[in-house]
């Protein structure tokens, strides 16, 4: 902590004082230890006038060591190991944007295997890549900053960590792939439910994102909803099944069976939410908006809006109406500025629901 405060320093380090019994039984111990310290010649050793009730005269004792910079307490230490690695961060601290060097220096196991170089071209990396920027490519695909083909493969967790410190956390709650709206090889499981209770085998079950390209799926209505934690939420519907928790992960909207049937997307009212419809509809459409107004947004927030750290875009993105484009840019200075799904009343959402189901079913 002390490496990323410039106010830690100087340090003041405490230097214990013998006792009474020490400088009476063990005089040439105490010598010796005062000897030691006269001959420190790293930061500056503060002494002070003592008495003690068996010398009857002052005795000058080291009282504190004062170590004004890092250098000084590596030196300090004496140890090979400590003077690599803090030599080895100055190295990474000069190379890497300042907005990584708090995660380079307090999550050290990230970077402690690795190449000085491939931890540079990591960090310049997370600064290239953008929210969905893979447009539906592999991420062995991508060509940024002189990467390889198993650049990702190597450093799968520094990048999602680097792009974590970028975007509030967002690789890491969406899954790379997702965030970065690249092809997940490794299968992205997204939660289906059926809302009409007769269009699938079960309630509930996973299917993977790719699968969703050549599948056609029961039912005339599709209700995208951004989180799975809005399950609960969801009323029944007729010839209507949901997916859940997709994010960015949207790729799979481009399949052949989709454009047939009627779709709702229903997402957080934040910059990372309008960004995601603005994916969805590029994809298809006629999808319908639900529950993504300015006019929610203002009758709720004081009550339930939270700070979005991270903007997804500083403008708003492609595929957004004009009425989405002035929110959007309405959220973008608020200090609370996120409308989480979850927060809207249970009875205001199955209302309105409800209604887009009899609206496309008549």
């Amino acid at each position: 902590m002390r490496l990323l405060n410039p106010d830690s320093w100087p340090i003041r380090l405490p230097i214990g004082k013998p006792t009474n019994k020490l400088l009476s039984e063990h005089i040439n111990k105490v010598q010796a230890h005062l000897e030691r310290w006269r001959k420190i010649n790293i930061g500056k050793v503060h002494w002070e006038a003592i008495t003690f009730r068996t010398t009857g005269e002052p005795v000058l004792l080291p009282i504190s060591w004062e170590l004004k910079t890092p250098s000084q307490w590596i030196t300090a230490t004496g140890s090979t190991e400590i003077k690599y690695e803090f030599k080895r961060l100055e190295e990474l601290a000069e190379a890497c944007p300042r907005i990584f060097h708090r995660l380079l220096i307090r999550q050290r196991h990230l970077i402690s295997n690795k190449p000085e170089k491939e931890i540079i071209q990591a960090a310049r990396l997370a600064m290239k890549l953008e929210p969905g920027c893979a447009r539906g490519k592999p991420l062995r695909a991508l060509s940024l900053a002189s990467i390889d083909s198993k650049f990702f493969e190597r450093h799968r967790t520094l990048i999602s960590k680097l792009l974590d410190v970028r975007f509030d956390n967002m690789a890491g709650d969406l899954g790379l792939e997702a965030f970065l709206g690249a092809l997940d090889e490794n299968d992205h499981w997204l939660l289906l439910a059926d809302l009409d209770s007769s269009l699938l085998p079960f309630d509930l079950q996973r299917v993977r994102a790719k699968e969703l390209l050549q599948t056609a799926l029961p039912g005339k209505q599709l209700l995208i909803v951004e989180n799975e934690k809005c399950l609960y939420h969801l009323p029944s519907l007729k010839e209507t099944l949901a997916i859940l928790g997709a994010g960015l992960n949207l790729s799979w909207l481009q399949g052949p069976n989709f454009s047939q049937k009627n779709i709702g997307y229903w997402g957080d009212i934040d910059t990372w939410g309008l960004a995601m419809l603005a994916k969805a509809r590029c994809l298809q459409p006629n999808l319908t908006p639900l529950l993504m107004t300015k006019d929610i947004f203002n009758k709720y927030r004081n009550d339930h809006a939270v700070e979005e750290k991270t903007p997804a875009f500083l403008t708003p993105p492609e595929g957004l109406t004009n009425e989405e484009m002035i929110l959007y840019n309405t959220l973008l200075p608020l200090n609370k500025n996120r409308l989480e799904q979850e927060f809207l009343p249970n009875k205001f959402v199955a209302t309105t629901l409800s209604k887009w189901e009899e609206d496309h079913l008549k």
